[in-house]
């Protein structure tokens, strides 16, 4: 016996799949285009809508496939949850990440200190002073008056009181209230 005969009802089975798939994604993508036309949506974003419908057919179109070719819907259950388990673990790092320099870029164009000013954060029983030598991607500089050198992420600026006490006069040696 050969391959071709051994699994013969796969193969059919695979056939009308694609046949399914590919017929599913015409039809799809038309309703979705007359709709938009109807209701005079972006192009873009009908493209984009078609674009995310088509990857839910081919998602279910894979799990579909590895059913008719035998392997187990429980062996499937526990590799789906495996890989959302390290998509959202990775998906929280990339998430921290992201709001740092985020929060760096808006601290760094239009937030209401700068570098040299001397601020203090209200953080709970702890009042952090210090003067900001540097406004990085990831995190804030300071620097006490007692010289320790204080390192806050950028998005905890967002959720801290912040009071500023002086900013630098045009003597660097003065400041001003």
């Amino acid at each position: 016996m050969n391959f071709f005969d051994l699994y013969l009802k796969q193969e059919i089975s695979t056939g009308v799949l694609l046949l399914v798939v590919f017929l599913s994604r015409t039809i799809v993508s038309k309703i979705v285009r007359r709709y938009a036309k109807t209701s005079q949506i972006i192009e873009r974003r009908t493209n984009l809508v078609i674009k995310y419908i088509n990857i839910l057919i081919n998602i279910l179109a894979l799990i579909t496939l590895i059913l008719i070719w035998g392997v187990q819907a429980k062996d499937i259950f526990i590799t789906l949850s495996s890989v959302a388990t390290v998509i959202g673990v990775a998906m929280f790092a990339q998430w921290s990440i992201l709001s740092n320099i985020t929060s760096g870029i808006i601290l760094f164009f239009s937030f209401p200190f700068k570098i040299g000013d001397i601020i203090v954060i209200h953080d709970k029983d702890f009042l952090e002073e210090g003067e900001i030598e540097d406004i990085g991607a990831f995190h804030v500089t300071l620097r006490s008056k007692e010289g320790e050198v204080i390192i806050y992420p950028n998005n905890l600026f967002f959720q801290k009181g912040i009071s500023i006490m002086k900013k630098p006069s045009t003597n660097d040696n003065e400041f001003t209230d």
